[in-house]
C-alpha cells in the first residue's frame, strides 16, 4: 500500500501524474529561469516550479540535486511543484549508479 505522503522514486518517463502524486527525482539542473528549473535525470527532462526564492538562489546550472515534489498534470504531460530540494553536488554519481544497478538486479 502506498501512503499519500510518501514520495516515490521515479525516472521522469516513468511518472504517471494520475497515480504518482508525490515523487522524488535525481538529476542535473540544465536550465534556470525566474521560479522554474529544468531537471534532466538522463532519461528525460521535466519543468520544476520553485516558489521559495531562498531555494532558487542556492540552485546552479549543472548542479546535481534531488527534488521532492508534487506532480501537476498539464495538457502535455506534467510538471513538478517542489517541496524540498536536496543538494547532491558531492555525490559520486558513478558509484551511485553502480549501487542502484545492483539494487535493481537484486529486486530491492
Amino acid at each position: 500500500m502506498q501512503f499519500k505522503n510518501h514520495y516515490v522514486k521515479r525516472k521522469i518517463p516513468e511518472i504517471n501524474p494520475d497515480v504518482d502524486l508525490k515523487v522524488k527525482i535525481l538529476g542535473f539542473v540544465v536550465d534556470k529561469k525566474d521560479d522554474t528549473i529544468l531537471l534532466d535525470d538522463g532519461s528525460g527532462k521535466v519543468k520544476v516550479f520553485v516558489d521559495v526564492p531562498e531555494m532558487m538562489e542556492k540552485i546552479n546550472i549543472n548542479q546535481l540535486i534531488r527534488v521532492f515534489g508534487s506532480t501537476l498534470p498539464t495538457d502535455n504531460g506534467f510538471e513538478i511543484k517542489v517541496d524540498v530540494i536536496q543538494d547532491l553536488s558531492n555525490l559520486n554519481i558513478d558509484l551511485y549508479k553502480k549501487v542502484e544497478e545492483l539494487y535493481n538486479k537484486m529486486g530491492v
